[in-house]
């Protein structure tokens, strides 16, 4: 028998990485602007953001994401109504199907979310320096860093662009064009039973939800549930319950709009001082220092002039 070699092409690849962020702001963040010679995107996590792309305005809500093209200025500033997330990563790449990606806007999908969230647990094991610090232009790898972690960055990256080529844009033709969100009838007939569990999650948000009120809504035996969520997040229900929690905190001590005592009891903390133990044990600061983490990093932004960076 004679095999015969296939040779693997690669229709997208990234060549270089230049830095990967993930950003958490305040409610009035402001961005003067830049331009670079090298691909960079914006993903909106969570919260809202307006962009200028080449003097084009173009709102982005969560889930959304914009490539910048190289050498094209940009700017970016809060919508002023929740507290953006943002994770910023800048490539290089020399493959031409990415020319499709100018001036785009594409709403994610579950997947292709979580490959940004593989990117982001790789660069923490790969990198030295922060995610959140803005003013990091260069990457210092970690002597910790996990095997293979800077290849699966690659990977995860390039998969990524993969299946935005494929889901968005094949077939498309208008510039800046999201897609079609469903409606919110047809919406909820396509939630799985994650998706649902998920929504009744954020809506209960302010309670203090156990895993018997959970089982009992849906139907599902405890080992059941249990088994979903370790599924998706490698951890129990309640376990991801704080975390949305502990998101929404942070999300509030950002908008400015309540003290560290008005949000405990708004998100159904029994005191204060379980709700800044539980802030430590997930986000591994307390409330304080995290208020003013982020205030010290929203001066940095706003200080900074508009650059020019080769």
């Amino acid at each position: 028998m004679t095999y015969i070699k296939t040779k693997i092409t690669s229709e997208i690849q990234i060549d270089e990485l230049i830095t990967v962020h993930y950003f958490e702001y305040m409610k009035d963040f402001y961005f003067k602007g830049e331009s670079h010679d090298f691909w960079e995107f914006m993903f909106v996590d969570r919260g809202s953001m307006l962009v200028n792309a080449d003097q084009v305005t173009i709102p982005l809500e969560a889930n959304d994401i914009i490539f910048h093209a190289p050498n094209e200025f940009h700017s970016m500033r809060s919508t002023g109504r929740i507290p953006p997330n943002i994770v910023a990563i800048s490539f290089t790449s020399t493959s031409p199907i990415m020319n499709e990606f100018i001036h785009r806007t594409f709403t994610l999908d579950e997947w292709e979310k979580a490959l940004i969230t593989k990117i982001l647990e790789e660069a923490s094991s790969a990198f030295a320096s922060p995610l959140y610090e803005p003013s990091v232009e260069s990457i210092t790898l970690s002597e910790q860093a996990d095997f293979g972690c800077l290849q699966l960055i690659k990977n995860h990256l390039e998969e990524l662009l993969i299946l935005i080529k494929r889901n968005h844009l094949d077939g498309a033709t208008s510039p800046i064009l999201k897609d079609k969100k469903p409606s919110h009838h047809s919406r909820n007939q396509q939630l799985s039973t994650y998706e649902q569990i998920q929504e009744y999650l954020d809506f209960h948000i302010c309670e203090p939800l156990t895993v018997t009120d959970i089982c009992e809504h849906f139907s599902l035996s405890r080992s059941t549930l249990q088994a979903l969520y370790h599924q998706h997040h490698n951890c129990g229900i309640i376990d991801t319950f704080h975390r949305l929690k502990l998101n929404r905190a942070k999300e509030l001590i950002r908008s400015g709009r309540m003290n560290t005592t008005e949000i405990a009891m708004f998100l159904g903390y029994s005191s204060l001082q379980h709700f800044s133990r539980m802030f430590k044990k997930y986000n591994g600061i307390p409330p304080s220092q995290y208020t003013h983490s982020v205030k010290h990093i929203n001066e940095q932004v706003k200080k900074t002039p508009p650059r020019n960076r080769s």
